[in-house]
């Protein structure tokens, strides 16, 4: 489908629409609207989702789902499920949401059903996870596993280190888990710290086994081990593969009956439900992982199927369009309360910032608009007491995003009330605020009153779900997941590829042997060289 965004017939109203309402207070919205509250909300597969207090009216809505009409979204995001080529620069289809399907689907792939496919590679990695977490695989010397030092980068690092923290709760706690994807040396040091090699075991996770930052960790890993285990053989034992790179992953000393393959239909960051998920199946177990990718399957039919009105990832994806092209916003808060979740914000960072962060469309015309936003944030209440101030009372407008459970994984006393008590207060806090009036009326002395006025009007969401689990985990990565493609779709713009990752790599090849060597280097910019050069001297 070829269109200007900004020449549409939708765009163009809601453009005359914002003049009109980007200065009412949502005191007066929610004045108007008495139960606004209720209306604003969708309760679907167990997360109540409250955009109440948002700078929108029922106009506003009507005119963001005419967009979508117009755009054809309904039917457009019915294309990824179909295994369609909509990874266009890459001619490529889309199909992370097959990850979750269950035995029974059937999606076909330039003819080939790949179901059976997925599920094969899912029980090889529960068998593999049954033989470590129940001691049947044992090191070169004969001991039991107790590390387990995931190698990777980008979405083979962010998806099974944000699941491991989330689901800590439900893991094996005689295994020890690390995770390592920066290139700098420390990161290794302080991963393999004490550890016995005979008691460890590296999952090298690398589509292409060819992964700079990954394969260089990779191979130190390889050299850290035959310095305490001296025999080759006995890498076998103790490094497996999550790639496609049969022939790379042999070379290196891995049995290729322990590799764990993936397609070219499953982009990094979506792929912590692929065989990347290995690491997370061993902490949590085959039934728990199971649960989890029940959880994106829910969320994966309720955005399949739901009408736009009770689609909660379109709803989102346009409340994002709102802020984003209309007010300007630039950033997007996560905060959820939930310590579990503090890997969340990072991951979704990757996210959203990777696939939406283009400049061009479909068909390589740059865009007159701005596209993906910042994403951002840290649990709370830790940010209340950080960067809650410039939200709050700053001049920037951002928008956030609150998570929060009815109930603790770990209830102890009254913590649960309070930290639900900060959570839902923040919220009418940004909404409401405090009027000079009301600051005057507790008595403040007049020099200090407009230090404490809080103008309010700052937007946000809510969701609430029951308990943080393995399902319900599932629910809200996907959530982002179709969040993210419902803006690209409307912008028109691949968020499947990732262009932007690779000229600084590139660059980096080139420098490393300049690096390596004596000479003076004068082949670069006046500053790139002076910084090669100093860092040599």
């Amino acid at each position: 489908m070829n269109y200007n965004l900004t020449n549409t017939q939708s765009w163009k109203a809601l453009e005359k629409h914002f003049e009109d309402i980007k200065n009412v207070h949502l005191k007066t919205l929610f004045n108007d609207d008495k139960e606004r509250g209720s209306n604003l909300s969708i309760n679907k597969l167990g997360i109540y989702f409250d955009y109440s207090k948002h700078r929108i009216n029922n106009k506003t809505l009507e005119l963001l789902f005419n967009l979508a009409e117009e755009l054809q979204i309904d039917s457009r995001k019915q294309d990824m499920f179909s295994g369609e080529k909509i990874n266009k620069t890459e001619g490529r289809a889309v199909l992370h949401t097959a990850l979750r399907a269950p035995k029974s689907a059937s999606i076909l792939v330039e003819g080939h059903d790949i179901v059976p496919d997925i599920h094969e590679v899912l029980n090889k990695m529960a068998i593999f996870s049954h033989k470590i977490r129940n001691k049947e695989w044992k090191g070169h010397t004969g001991k039991n596993i107790k590390n387990i030092i995931n190698i990777g980068i980008g979405g083979s690092d962010l998806g099974p280190v944000m699941a491991y923290e989330a689901l800590k709760h439900f893991s094996d706690r005689s295994l020890n888990f690390k995770f390592v994807s920066n290139v700098d040396g420390s990161d290794f040091a302080e991963a393999v710290e004490g550890l016995d090699a005979g008691e460890s075991l590296f999952i090298i996770s690398s589509k292409t086994f060819t992964t700079l930052e990954t394969m260089t960790n990779a191979k130190t890993a390889r050299n850290w081990f035959l310095s305490q285990i001296k025999d080759e053989k006995a890498i076998a034992k103790h490094f497996v593969a999550v790639s496609t790179n049969e022939k790379a992953v042999e070379e290196f000393g891995i049995d290729t009956q322990n590799m764990f393959g993936f397609w070219d239909w499953v982009g990094g960051r979506y792929s912590m439900t692929a065989a990347i998920g290995l690491s997370t199946m061993i902490a949590i177990g085959e039934n728990n992982y199971r649960k989890m990718l029940g959880g994106f399957h829910l969320m994966d039919e309720h955005f399949k199927t739901a009408p736009l009105q009770q689609n909660i990832p379109v709803v989102m994806a346009l409340l994002g369009i709102w802020y984003n092209n209309f007010f300007e916003a630039e950033t997007q808060a996560v905060f959820p309360y939930e310590n579990y979740l503090k890997r969340f914000p990072a991951y979704l960072q990757q996210m959203t910032m990777e696939s939406n962060g283009k400049q061009v469309n479909m068909n390589g015309d740059r865009i007159d608009f701005q596209s993906g936003a910042i994403y951002w944030g840290e649990p709370g209440t830790n940010g209340q007491h950080s960067f809650y101030q410039l939200i709050h009372q700053g001049t920037k407008l951002i928008p956030v995003d609150f998570i929060g459970f009815k109930k603790s994984l770990n209830p102890i006393g009254s913590h649960q009330d309070y930290l639900i008590a900060n959570m839902i207060a923040q919220g009418e806090a940004l909404a409401f605020g405090k009027t000079k009036e009301e600051v005057k009326a507790e008595g403040i002395a007049d020099d200090l009153v407009m230090h404490k006025v809080f103008e309010g009007n700052k937007p946000s969401s809510t969701f609430f779900l029951d308990e943080l689990g393995p399902e319900n985990l599932g629910k809200l990565v996907a959530m982002y997941e179709h969040c993210v493609y419902v803006q690209g779709l409307i912008w028109d713009i691949n968020p499947f590829d990732q262009m932007g990752v690779e000229l600084g790599k590139v660059l980096a090849m080139k420098i490393i042997p300049e690096l390596e060597n004596n000479e003076k280097v004068i082949n670069h910019d006046s500053s790139t060289n002076a910084l090669i050069n100093f860092y040599k001297s």
